[in-house]
């Protein structure tokens, strides 16, 4: 049976993403599968496979099709992560596609990788419904 495996995120320098993504959501590298070119970070809790870190020569996208949308509970929560992904070397993105009343914020990883972090409590951006 097919079944969704976990995101991976091409990255120029692994170690540096490494360090940012398992600081950032709580994740540590395993060893499963580990070579030069790839990591795997996995849930701290124990509970399995989170994400996939994998050595890109490629630029990063400015308008990624594909990207990762991090959850928080309330507006405040948004702030205080957005705050602290900036300190570990997230970097806010000039965006010029955000809804009059956005619920979610666009940050950019080490690497240039576009992800947002949502306000679940104002969400789907302010568009009456879910977002595609």
């Amino acid at each position: 049976m097919l079944r969704l495996g976990i995101p991976v995120i091409g990255v120029a320098d692994l170690p540096r993403a490494v360090a940012f993504w398992t600081a950032a959501l709580d994740l540590v590298a395993a060893e499963e599968w580990r070579s030069p070119t790839w990591r795997t970070l996995h849930h701290a809790d124990g509970s399995g496979r989170a994400l996939g870190l994998m050595s890109s020569a490629s630029p990063p996208e400015h308008r990624p099709r594909l990207h990762l949308d991090l959850f928080t509970d309330t507006t405040g929560e948004q702030r205080a992560e957005v705050r602290r992904l900036i300190s570990l070397g997230a970097r806010t993105v000039e965006w010029d596609s955000y809804p009059p009343e956005p619920d979610f914020v666009v940050l950019a990883d080490p690497d240039d990788n576009l992800f947002c972090v949502v306000d679940l409590s104002r969400a789907p951006s302010g568009s009456g419904g879910p977002r595609p």
